[in-house]
């Protein structure tokens, strides 16, 4: 047959299943339709549903962000040194439950850019503190205005009363689960 590709066959012992989540996208999640059966269960579940608005919030900031090489990991440090100048390595892994390895690609990143910078910590010349710089005040001082869009994108259906109300429960929750 003309124009047939010939594709090898696995060695033996390979997979020969494709890889599931290589191939789907993800960058959109799909609606959730409750009149699906299938999702009805999943639709009356609470931590499926945060899951999913965590998800779509991640997808939209990530996007904003994308133009300036940062993730939403990058803000969460930003903001986080913006109201604790002078955090430890190990201060912003436990408040923010990253990995410390991730937290030192994180201030490296956030180094090379000018946004934060290691200094030697005043209270222990062994440790090194990471310290907000001017460069980082200012991108936060634009982003976010884009994570009050995000926000705004996701609790558009609620009235003002229902977004406080969202948010006061959504921070007890987090205050009481994430430690």
């Amino acid at each position: 047959m003309l124009g047939a590709v010939r594709t090898p066959a696995p060695s033996p012992g390979a997979s020969t299943r494709e890889p599931a989540i290589a191939s789907r996208p993800t960058t959109n999640p799909a609606p959730i339709d409750a009149d699906e059966p299938w999702m009805r269960g999943l639709h009356a579940d609470t931590g499926y549903l945060l899951y999913r608005l965590g998800l779509r919030s991640g997808q939209l900031f990530n996007s904003f962000l994308q133009e300036s090489g940062l993730r939403l990991r990058h803000y969460a440090v930003l903001r986080f040194l913006a109201t604790t100048p002078g955090a430890l390595q190990r201060e912003l892994s436990a408040s923010l439950g990253y990995d410390p390895s991730a937290i030192v690609g994180l201030v490296d990143d956030l180094e090379k850019l000018g946004f934060a910078e290691r200094r030697p910590s005043p209270d222990d010349r062994r440790s090194r503190i990471i310290v907000l710089t001017e460069g980082g005040r200012a991108f936060l001082r634009d982003t976010d205005e884009a994570g009050q869009r995000v926000t705004n994108e996701l609790v558009q259906p609620l009235d003002p009363a229902e977004r406080e109300q969202l948010h006061a429960l959504l921070q007890r929750v987090s205050e009481s689960g994430l430690g």
